[in-house]
């Protein structure tokens, strides 16, 4: 993970900020129109998908220059210093589908429940516009998965993924047989409901669900998770962020299953499909107001019982050790 700061000022830039809402909820819809009229009465032009100003009853020619409309999605992001997304991790996800070839920071306003990829909550709007503003924030790289899906040696697809890309059984009532390679050579084989492989990002997520660990966005590493597997060994595995993960079907007929990239693209596996999991070309930037521990983000979303927690500090107190030189007492 590496850090940068805004981008500084210059006196003929044109500002342009995109903005994206889960116009689905009313709610959404009124933070959204909030942002736009605040964005553009301190001179910075909003871009919208024009389906998304059609869903905010903005009529046509409605602020225009303020804001721009545009019709194709991965054309969204270009020129625009940051993306603001209002919404979920769903909603996050999806503008890193969107930007993912022009590589716009997101800045994610969480209208969601954990919302663990966004920055601000509902009540932070109006200081997240002044830090925008002011261009008082930083972004911070986030590592990415390539997948790529062969059938009978042929590729046959290739998609990204911020969070994680699943192998999942597409039948209930059945298991997925799969074969799982790292770095060319046969790890294991198992019986199992699916497969997560997964970035330090998305290790809060599926692969939280899963049993997996959490690992802190500063460590760079892949990570592979077995779903309900039959096995003796069918542990997660963190391996090196240079690592070949695969993933073979195998089996009959009867052994199809499906690929989930960040569970919004899906890509429909038969047997004998192998999939190939690397990291990423181009990471995934996201903007952060605030440079709190990772440790505090996990308490916070997650709400752990941190009660009885008394500091380093203290326990130098309570031990009779003088307080090392140039150390905080808090």
């Amino acid at each position: 993970m590496t850090e940068t700061t805004a981008p500084a000022p210059t006196t003929d830039d044109v500002r342009r900020v995109l903005v994206l809402a889960h116009t689905g909820r009313q709610e959404a819809r009124e933070v959204a129109r909030a942002c736009i009229a605040a964005l553009t009465a301190h001179g910075i032009v909003v871009r919208l998908l024009a389906e998304e100003a059609a869903d905010l009853d903005l009529p046509p020619g409605c602020c225009e220059p303020a804001v721009e409309r545009v019709d194709a999605a991965q054309e969204a992001g270009e020129g625009c210093e940051l993306a603001l997304v209002i919404g979920g991790d769903g909603s996050i996800l999806r503008a890193a589908e969107m930007t993912h070839t022009s590589g716009t920071p997101l800045l994610g306003v969480n209208l969601g429940h954990v919302g663990f990829l966004a920055e601000a909550e509902q009540d932070d709007v109006e200081s997240t516009i002044d830090a925008i503003v002011a261009r008082r924030y930083a972004t911070e790289e986030r590592l990415t998965i390539d997948v790529s899906v062969y059938r009978d040696n042929q590729l046959v697809a290739q998609t990204f993924a911020l969070n994680e890309a699943s192998v999942e059984k597409a039948s209930r009532e059945r298991m997925l047989e799969v074969v799982v390679e790292v770095d060319g050579r046969p790890l294991s084989r198992w019986g199992c409901d699916g497969v997560v492989c997964a970035t330090p990002t998305g290790s809060t997520a599926y692969n939280f669900s899963a049993g997996g660990p959490i690992v802190w966005p500063g460590v760079e590493a892949l990570l592979m998770v077995p779903i309900s597997a039959h096995a003796l060994f069918a542990r997660p595995m963190v391996v090196s962020p240079t690592s070949v993960l695969a993933v073979e079907l195998v089996g009959t007929t009867d052994g199809a299953g499906v690929l989930w990239c960040d569970g919004r693209r899906p890509v429909d596996l038969p047997p004998g499909a192998r999939i190939e999991v690397r990291r990423g070309k181009r990471a995934v930037r996201l903007v952060r107001l605030h440079q709190a521990p990772f440790t505090d983000r996990l308490v916070a979303k997650f709400d752990l019982p941190v009660e009885g927690w008394r500091g380093a500090a203290e326990r130098r107190r309570r031990d009779g050790i003088p307080l090392e030189e140039g150390s905080v007492d808090v």
